[in-house]
């Protein structure tokens, strides 16, 4: 029976026993930008189907230009959401990555 997994043969790049090095700060700090892009990328999709009912015809409506540029907008959106303190999910994610890193 195989014992428990050490973060080196997780993540071969992370030093031994976790010092906390300059690496380890990188790691975190990947891992936290990949998870703000994460939850980003979580609420541009919600905003997203938010706005798929919303016709772009009409007298002030921005007819195909605005279709086309509407992923664009709520791209924009989910990151200042994400930037402002989103919903939470970045953080969450965040924990759960450097848990599986063995960076608790």
């Amino acid at each position: 029976m195989a014992g428990p997994i050490s973060s080196a043969a997780v993540s071969p790049g992370l030093p031994a026993n976790g010092a906390q090095t300059g690496a380890t700060d990188l790691w975190r700090a990947k891992a936290k930008d990949a998870a703000q892009k994460f939850e980003s990328q979580f609420l541009a999709q919600m905003i997203g189907q938010m706005f798929e009912g919303i016709e772009t015809d009409g007298p002030l409506g921005g007819g195909f230009g605005e279709e086309m540029f509407r992923s664009m907008m709520t791209d924009a959106m989910a990151k200042q959401m994400t930037q402002a303190g989103g919903i939470g999910l970045a953080d969450t994610v965040q924990r759960e990555m450097l848990k599986l890193q063995g960076l608790t």
